[in-house]
């Protein structure tokens, strides 16, 4: 793949819009959250159980960044207890692409990692490298 050449203003430009996307999508759940809930929408616990390991405090604070700005709406429904349900949002779709290629690197990368140390057991290197999150499905 060919890099493209930047003029210093589109160098400047690029890294500003990189910066600002990173800043929206930052964090180690926010992806898999929108990956977790392309399923269709969740509960709280739902969503928790999918992700393993995340606090309920830092799932709060996600789900909350997330629907700031605009990826995910939360449906608050007068039962009792209340029932809360998270569900994607239309503008959430301009994630796709970005999902999709940060996945099939996912699996590159890891590919390369694991057969370039094919002298370590394929047990060994589980421990190296993250679990994958099996549950969720991306397409």
């Amino acid at each position: 793949m060919e890099r493209k050449l930047h003029t210093k203003e589109t160098c400047k430009r690029s890294v500003t819009e990189i910066t600002d996307a990173l800043y929206v999508l930052n964090g180690k759940w926010k992806l898999p959250l929108i990956v977790s809930l392309t399923n269709g929408p969740k509960r709280f616990n739902e969503i928790q159980r999918e992700l393993k390991n995340i606090t309920p405090k830092v799932l709060s604070k996600e789900l909350r960044e997330l629907e700031q700005n605009e990826f995910v709406t939360r449906k608050v429904f007068d039962t009792v207890p209340v029932s809360v349900i998270y569900e994607l949002t239309e503008y959430s779709k301009c994630l796709d692409a970005i999902i999709e290629a940060l996945r099939a690197f996912g699996q590159q990368h890891r590919e390369r990692i694991i057969g370039k140390n094919r002298s370590l057991s394929l047990h060994e290197h589980a421990a190296e490298l993250p679990e994958p999150n099996i549950g969720m499905s991306w397409k």
